[in-house]
């Protein structure tokens, strides 16, 4: 069977640009399937601040590409670069007064952005006169690619047995704007093809009409597919998800083993594995020196790698990490930025229990992975998560995870039971303070046997969530949509 051509689409790829793990899941996806022995592609705007860091050369041909877009007519250019340690070809599209600055995200200008960009993706796509098996689009920002080539584009038969896909990543992040604003992005032509209800209301969401017009949804955990059909989480789309669940399907995220792992991670003080994982004792005494906290030998370390908004539950903390700390012997470390009130209530908790609590505000790669090698036990007890990538981390530094049982988290975490001996993490399902101090109370009481907390390790360590593993489902996937009228 000959190669698939596959174009990832998506607003952000790491390392160029990264807000949080959609980009590893852009890197990652596209470099999978080339290993796979796939033609894949990313595609992703030429930010300003790319510009600065990245060498990328000029694709010839593709230096002036003209669309028009709302009675404007735009220009673009592209540029060409490889993922680091990949094959993998990467896109960058620039479009001169949208993406001249640093920032990634514009706020109000953002639907316009993004827009344009999805246009020009598909003038890139015309000159080269290459069309995809799949084009794989990634959230709001290019959701609106399958309605381009549905009904602006459905003249052009180079597209006539392109497919598309929408990968929902977080269903919280919509794309809506004033149904006023339609014009200036250049939907007017297609009004008909419009959700014509949303319009009365006076508004337009880009992920809706990508919901509506893809051939293949997915999402990225089999709960969260299942989750965003419901009322409770569906943001406000769960009936037309629910009309289309025949069409959704959920595939939990890998993890780039070759990024974290632990036997290889140059970021960590010491390298470890499964069989010997001596080394993850130095790297705890290197995290606790960093934050400069005084741990005992027998002091559990928790820790935090977040962005501090309301969806990762951080709300619950306040009426449990005192009390713990007041009277048990732990620390915790946490890293992160968002929400001004989070923010505020770790830097009170550092100066609250100096010694005993570090809070880096910001983000550092390379002490994210130094906290998922150097922590015992990781807390993460999101209000929803649609699969979450520092379970996945952790469960392979053998760090133990403290989850809520939602989305990914609970595709993936398996809830210890001291009796058997199964499991990897603390699980629990209610969303209050009470149910999180519970789990926190239990991965303790494991703690302190160490025949339990080694076995705990063990499992943790020998789950696979490597993207090699993950990626013959979307593979599976796009070849019954590519060979196949449907799916």
């Amino acid at each position: 069977m000959d190669p698939l051509e596959i174009l990832s689409v998506s607003s952000v790829v790491a390392p160029f640009a990264k807000t949080g793990g959609l980009a590893d899941v852009c890197n990652a996806l596209p470099a999978g399937l080339v290993r796979h022995g796939e033609r894949a592609r990313a595609v992703m705007p030429f930010y300003g601040r790319v510009r600065k860091e990245v060498r990328a050369k000029p694709v010839p041909g593709l230096q002036s590409l003209r669309f028009e877009m709302g009675g404007k007519d735009y220009g673009a250019s592209v540029h060409r670069t490889t993922l680091p340690g990949s094959k993998t070809e990467v896109l960058l599209v620039d479009v001169p007064g949208l993406f001249d600055g640093d920032a990634i995200y514009d706020g109000d200008r953002d639907a316009l952005r993004f827009l344009a960009f999805s246009r020009a993706v598909i003038a890139l796509m015309q000159w080269e006169g290459r069309a995809p098996d799949i084009l794989h689009c990634h959230d709001w920002h290019t959701a609106l690619l399958p309605l381009f080539l549905k009904k602006a584009y459905d003249w052009d038969r180079l597209f006539a047995q392109t497919k598309t896909v929408l990968t929902i990543h977080n269903l919280g992040y919509q794309g809506v704007v004033p149904a006023s604003h339609i014009g200036a992005l250049g939907l007017e032509p297609i009004r008909s093809a419009l959700h014509q209800d949303e319009l009365a209301q006076g508004r337009f969401s880009c992920l809706l009409h990508g919901i509506l017009y893809a051939d293949v949804l997915t999402t990225v955990s089999k709960t969260y597919a299942r989750e965003i059909r419901t009322p409770e989480h569906g943001m406000g789309l769960d009936r037309v998800l629910e009309a289309r669940k025949d069409s959704l399907f959920g595939i939990v995220n890998g993890i780039d083993d070759r990024i974290w792992n632990p036997r290889t991670d140059t970021a960590i003080a010491a390298t470890y594995d499964a069989e010997d994982r001596s080394g993850k004792v130095r790297c705890k005494k290197d995290l606790a020196k960093h934050f400069g906290l005084e741990l005992g030998p027998t002091t559990p370390l928790f820790g935090i790698v977040s962005r501090l908004t309301p969806q990762k539950g951080f709300e619950l903390l306040p009426d449990v990490l005192p009390v713990f700390l007041q009277r048990e012997d732990m620390a915790l470390v946490v890293l992160g930025s968002g929400d001004e009130r989070h923010e505020r209530y770790f830097a009170w908790l550092e100066d609250a229990f100096r010694g005993r609590v570090g809070f880096h505000r910001g983000y550092d790669d390379a002490l994210a992975h130094r906290i998922e090698a150097g922590a015992d036990a990781f807390l993460m007890p999101s209000r929803y998560e649609p699969c979450g990538l520092n379970q996945l981390y952790s469960l392979a530094y053998g760090t133990i995870p403290i989850v809520r049982r939602t989305g990914g988290l609970a595709d993936t975490v398996v809830d210890w039971d001291p009796e058997t001996g199964a499991g990897n993490g603390f699980v629990f399902d209610d969303f209050t303070s009470a149910a999180l101090q519970q789990a926190i109370r239990r991965c303790l009481d494991a703690w302190k046997f160490d025949k339990g907390w080694a076995r705990l390790q063990e499992n943790a360590m020998a789950v696979d969530f490597s993207w090699d593993k993950q990626i013959l489902e979307y593979v599976t996937l796009y070849e019954r949509l590519a060979r196949r009228s449907s799916v």
